[in-house]
């Protein structure tokens, strides 16, 4: 892709990026979740339970949901993305029973939590490795963990820098709601700002779409969208160091510790779970829950 043809990319993608937050600004003016009180969404009898929170764990916990309200057809749940960070702040204001979440809770989070008097209770429900995504006609196959780095933060520009095509890099990623971006500044970017020309997206469905539609773009996504993706997406090796072996993101690699941008994934609640809550957070991690994991492209806990 020419110097231009990438920009005009870059501009038809930020324009279809606006278009979708639009249209999520729109919905997002219809009916508003109320709090849920002290029965966390249902009765012992009955009920609903709301679920809000990370995108990377948008699929597998609808699965867990639709697998679960057939065993208790008196159980209605929901279930929606909108980054971690949005199902943090619906926990802690009352408006969703059950936060998704692939980071760890933030301190000024747990403090806003204990001055409101809750005790926020996680539960690790999966694993997932964060996988480097590039499209499947890139020739490059394998990158550093401080290349990555020198790419989202923009000090490599070029695909040929890292051994690919004389083509300008069209970084992709998250918004800064997402658990995986915060995840990704962490733990590749070591904190350092991500370049001004990333295009931050509203979800990860559309990193994929990104990333699917150009052979000139990065990206990063957890492991179920990999899996759901299939040969639209090529993820590449993860180089610890120069000289280490490059390891591609797989479950054994994430058990073994080998794969080094993995992470767990959380479901957490404003406070010791009760009732269908309970019942619904011990069905995820059941066997059966846990099997729903493995054909979602995740990892089971351990």
């Amino acid at each position: 892709m020419k110097k231009a043809e990438t920009e005009m990319y870059s501009h038809n993608l930020r324009t279809t990026v606006f278009c979708v937050l639009v249209s999520i600004a729109v919905l997002g003016c219809g009916p508003k979740q109320t709090s849920t009180g002290d029965t966390q969404g249902a009765s012992a009898t009955g009920g609903e339970i709301s679920i809000k929170g990370s995108d990377t764990m948008v699929h597998v916990v609808t699965a867990w949901a639709d697998a679960f309200m057939k065993k208790r057809s008196d159980i209605k749940i929901s279930v929606t993305g909108g980054g971690s960070g949005t199902g943090v702040a619906a926990l802690l204001n009352g408006t969703t029973d059950v936060c998704a979440s692939s980071r760890d809770l933030s301190e000024e989070e747990k403090k806003a939590g204990e001055s409101q008097g809750l005790k926020l209770s996680v539960t690790i429900v999966a694993r997932d490795a964060l996988s480097i995504v590039v499209h499947p006609s890139n020739p490059v196959n394998e990158l550093t963990l401080e290349q990555i780095e020198r790419i989202y933060t923009g000090a490599i520009t070029n695909w040929s820098e890292v051994g690919g095509a004389n083509e300008s890099i069209v970084v992709t990623s998250r918004e800064s709601s997402s658990g995986t971006y915060m995840f990704f500044l962490e733990h590749v970017l070591r904190k350092k700002d991500y370049t001004q020309n990333a295009l931050l997206l509203p979800a990860t469905s559309a990193i994929v779409q990104s990333v699917s539609d150009s052979s000139s773009a990065i990206g990063y996504v957890g492991l179920g969208y990999v899996h759901e993706a299939g040969a639209k997406l090529k993820s590449v090796g993860v180089k610890a160091t120069p000289d280490a072996p490059a390891v591609m993101p797989t479950t054994e690699t994430v058990l073994s510790g080998a794969y080094s941008i993995s992470r767990p994934l959380l479901l957490v609640v404003a406070k010791e779970a009760t009732g269908p809550v309970k019942d619904f957070l011990d069905f995820c991690v059941s066997d059966e829950g846990q099997a729903i994991v493995e054909e979602s492209g995740y990892v089971k806990v351990q």
